[in-house]
């Protein structure tokens, strides 16, 4: 199966704990609040932590397993890296698996686990540089 993503990934297996935050609401001028648009975040899951696996990780984001969370979740999850450390980042939640996905390869069946796909807003620039030195293999 060919890897058809944008960022390298470095693959992983940490730990996470991942909570849903929403988003700071902001206040506008109304001259601006008539014409500004923005991507609101679901709210339906603010509050709720639970623990989950950081599967892959980029400069961009990270594949994290466990339960899902609706799309366009804004969250904070912390995990470690062999070789970065502690890393805490704030992202949104771009996709999801509702359920674990048995593929078809020409070595046997991959089964790709149920979890959620998110973007980051928030990492440290230090800590992207880190990752893209291992993604690279540095």
């Amino acid at each position: 199966m060919a890897d058809l993503r944008r960022a390298a990934r470095l693959v992983v297996n940490s730990p996470a704990v991942v909570e849903s935050i929403g988003q700071v609401s902001m206040s506008l001028h109304p001259n601006l609040a008539a014409v500004f648009k923005r991507v609101e975040a679901d709210t339906s899951t603010i509050g709720k932590r639970f623990p989950a696996v950081v599967r892959d990780l980029s400069t961009n984001g990270a594949f994290i397993s466990g339960p899902t969370l609706p799309l366009l979740s804004r969250v904070a999850l912390k995990f470690e890296v062999r070789g970065i450390g502690a890393i805490d980042a704030v992202g949104w939640v771009l996709w999801q698996r509702a359920d674990d996905c048995e593929l078809p390869s020409e070595s046997g069946p991959v089964t790709l686990p149920k979890g959620f796909g998110i973007l980051f807003e928030s990492i440290p620039l230090e800590t992207r540089a880190q990752i893209a030195s291992l993604v690279a293999g540095k």
